[in-house]
């Protein structure tokens, strides 16, 4: 397990801004961090990116607590907060240059790495430009490349897609998923939902600083008793009532609606199982024109956590 938490709370004074808070980021997964404003994301990302003493509780880096080896956990971590600070008159070859020394990468490699990671953001063709007359979605991905400079386990980011145009937002996007395809695991944190739930392996949901749910999208609809709806769309129908009797034999099967010429089947199973429903329907003779599965979003899990939260306030 790459980062491990374990009770990590955190006061600012009498206010609990986390609450026993455990959770875990696994090698090569991307993570999204949901909550309203308020909920101890930034507060989480900031204790385990070693900025913040947690009050309570312990962050673990491969297995490591980060209390105990800090300087070794920042090479571990790169971390792009949500907000872009540099100085005056800097390019972005020289801002990353400029981070590159305060990792002490040697002189003579940073030239070739500072040119990859500006061709890793699409940004090879602004390298002489001025940071600050960069848009807001080239400054983002500047910030990306500065916190890979020194080639981090975990990325952590607070927000990155906060104001970006739909275009920045896919740009960010298709790096990140290359990044997990290199290895990488990402923490990432955003109100934007939908698009999160795109390419996340999992998420992770707080609400006053609780977590309230950990796991896919698939898992937390499970654990709320919501099921997916796998539509078959059939060619005879005189094939309806066996292929119904066929889906009813599965224990993760619920309501069953047909619609036209389609068989609506409620189902909790998982990928595996809805694979192995399908194959039966298929060696019984069961003729099949089109199958959707139409699982929960994220949004929507999302609300329906925090509305069943409210409920048992």
């Amino acid at each position: 397990m790459l980062l491990r938490t374990e009770n990590l709370t955190k006061y600012f004074n009498a206010f609990p801004a986390l609450r026993s808070l455990d959770m875990t980021v696994e090698e090569g997964s991307i993570v999204g961090f949901v909550g309203p404003n308020g909920a101890g994301k930034t507060t989480a990302m900031r204790i385990i990116s070693t900025l913040m003493k947690a009050t309570a509780g312990e962050v673990y880096i491969n297995d490591k607590p980060i209390a105990q080896n800090i300087m070794e956990t920042r090479k571990t971590i790169g971390f792009v907060p949500d907000y872009f600070g540099v100085y005056d008159a800097m390019t972005a070859e020289e801002y990353l240059d400029f981070y590159a020394g305060i990792n002490k990468i040697n002189k003579n490699e940073r030239k070739k790495l500072i040119e990859d990671m500006l061709e890793l953001v699409n940004l090879t063709e602004k390298s002489q430009s001025n940071v600050n007359k960069l848009s807001r979605g080239m400054k983002q991905r500047l910030s990306l490349a500065r916190c890979l400079l020194h080639d981090p386990q975990l990325l952590i980011l607070d927000e990155p897609a906060s104001g970006l145009d739909p275009q920045a937002r896919a740009d960010l996007k298709y790096i990140l998923r290359a990044l997990r395809e290199t290895g990488k695991s990402v923490l990432i944190s955003s109100h934007i939902l939908p698009e999160l739930g795109e390419f996340c392996d999992k998420v992770i949901i707080l609400k006053q600083g609780v977590k309230l749910a950990e796991g896919s999208i698939d898992e937390i609809s499970n654990q709320l008793g919501e099921k997916a709806k796998i539509s078959y769309t059939l060619l005879k129908e005189d094939d309806f009532e066996a292929a119904a009797a066929i889906a009813r034999m599965f224990p993760q099967t619920g309501n069953i609606f047909k619609n036209n010429m389609t068989l609506e089947i409620e189902f909790s199973g998982t990928d595996e199982e809805t694979a192995e429903l399908t194959r039966r329907l298929i060696v019984s003779g069961i003729l099949i024109v089109s199958i959707n599965r139409t699982q929960k979003t994220l949004e929507e899990v999302f609300l329906e956590v925090i509305d069943d939260e409210n409920k048992n306030i």
